[in-house]
């Protein structure tokens, strides 16, 4: 009996059998926010590819009409016309904000009097909302500007009411929002830089352009294809700025793919076509944000 006890095999201690408290308590957590999130996210966005499928109207009943929509998309002038100014304001206001957003990154990373408090004062714009942000934009471009220009001799038309100088407002307004968060990116890049790097530089000579051409943008490269992935995502999304701004006009020359979804999809009975517009403009997004990591991760590689 003895020899029996001694060949159990001993429990250690701390080994129990099933879920322990540590990792109940994580499963208390998380699954809620499973739950909401797909709630809140990824069920609405099963329905709106239903919807793709039908002429819904956003009430009432509707009927199955295939892939009628997404046909119908390639021959709508108007969300042809949308697409190519989405593009362009997205690939203008991209190169604006991370071009300013690198040389002010640069500036506040230098050893400069008031850095912190410049910091602050530059973060500023992405404290405030998107919407707030454009009706005062709106107030300034509408009355303030024109009324200089009266005082100067100039006509004083609002630049909001020309299509050739509307989208270049909105334009103005997304960089002057964006360009603080983008700062802080390149700011941290940076930082990771070690100072012995601009030694060895100075010593075989890079100095100045050199320097940040060779060096320190090489070094922040990955911080530089995170700026730009998500800028390039932010502003082909971009709804507050032209709902406050222009609401699409004059003329519907301003309108984005985002606020014509919205618009034409809510109050303009296109509910199912607009959910067709929505799943077509994910797809080319997702296929966007692809493409640039696939190329910068590359010369990433390369450097």
């Amino acid at each position: 009996m003895k020899e029996n006890a001694k060949m159990k095999p001993e429990k250690k201690p701390g080994v129990t059998k099933g879920i322990s408290p540590k990792e109940r308590t994580f499963l208390f957590i998380t699954v809620p926010i499973v739950l909401l999130f797909f709630t809140f996210n990824t069920l609405p966005l099963i329905q709106g590819v239903i919807y793709s499928f039908t002429n819904f109207r956003g009430y009432g009943s509707y009927e199955w009409v295939g892939l009628r929509n997404y046909i119908d998309l390639f021959h709508d002038a108007r969300v042809g016309n949308s697409y190519l100014f989405t593009f362009k304001l997205a690939v203008v206001t991209t190169i604006i904000v991370n071009v300013i957003s690198l040389v002010l990154a640069v500036a506040l990373n230098s050893k400069i009097r008031f850095k912190n408090t410049l910091r602050g004062m530059y973060f500023l714009p992405n404290v405030l909302g998107g919407l707030v942000v454009g009706y005062i934009f709106n107030y300034f471009f509408t009355y303030i500007l024109p009324g200089l220009a009266k005082m100067m001799g100039f006509e004083g038309n609002s630049m909001l009411a020309n299509s050739g100088t509307a989208w270049f407002c909105i334009a103005v307004v997304c960089a002057w929002q964006s360009i603080a968060m983008n700062t802080i990116i390149y700011i941290s890049g940076l930082q990771t830089v070690p100072e012995d790097v601009y030694e060895a530089g100075s010593l075989d000579g890079a100095m100045g352009w050199k320097q940040f051409r060779h060096l320190t943008f090489s070094l922040i490269l990955p911080f530089f294809t995170i700026n730009l992935v998500l800028c390039m995502k932010n502003f082909l999304m971009v709804f507050d700025q032209i709902m406050s701004l222009t609401k699409g006009g004059p003329a519907q020359s301003t309108e984005s793919i985002s606020y014509l979804i919205y618009n034409n999809g809510m109050s303009g009975g296109q509910f199912g076509f607009q959910s067709a517009n929505a799943v077509v403009f994910f797809v080319v997004i997702v296929v966007i944000s692809v493409l640039q990591m696939r190329f910068l991760g590359n010369k990433e590689e390369q450097l």
